[in-house]
């Protein structure tokens, strides 16, 4: 069960709302729904995706095991790319999932740009799949948010 609180001080108004079940299992095909058009970074109150990542501060050695892996390589783009679009390219904050073109020219595969990832676990919790294997990464290290 995931719970999500909200509170209003303006209003004294407190929302609680309660999901059954995992939250990978609440995504819909991407037949079933619409694209979303985003608004362009304005770097004021929103920022591309790679300045994000730098103002993390998060820190990965070139030569720590990967904390990244896949269960089963085919999965992403026969199931997840298939079926919903790619979900792994959207949800993550840091953009360390892509799907690029195979050498061959004849499909695509998924990439995992590890060294953008900043620990935040969306990937482990939304993969329909649950075909991505995080682990902690060597160290422990995480977000180091300067000024905060």
């Amino acid at each position: 069960m995931s719970v999500g609180v909200t509170l209003n001080n303006e209003s004294s108004q407190i929302s609680i709302c309660y999901y059954q079940g995992a939250d990978y299992t609440k995504l819909k095909p991407a037949s079933e729904c619409k694209p979303i058009e985003y608004p362009k970074p304005d770097d004021k109150v929103s920022f591309d995706i790679l300045t994000s990542v730098a103002l993390t501060g998060t820190n990965h050695n070139h030569d720590q095991p990967a904390h990244l892996t896949l269960l089963n390589d085919d999965v992403p783009v026969a199931n997840n790319l298939t079926n919903y679009d790619g979900p792994e390219q959207r949800f993550c904050p840091a953009g360390v999932y892509e799907f690029v073109d195979l050498e061959s020219g004849d499909g695509k595969r998924l990439q995992i740009n590890a060294q953008n990832c900043i620990h935040c676990k969306t990937c482990d919790i939304k993969d329909p799949s649950q075909n991505i294997n995080w682990v902690c990464p060597q160290g422990g290290q995480g977000p180091a948010y300067n000024g905060m």
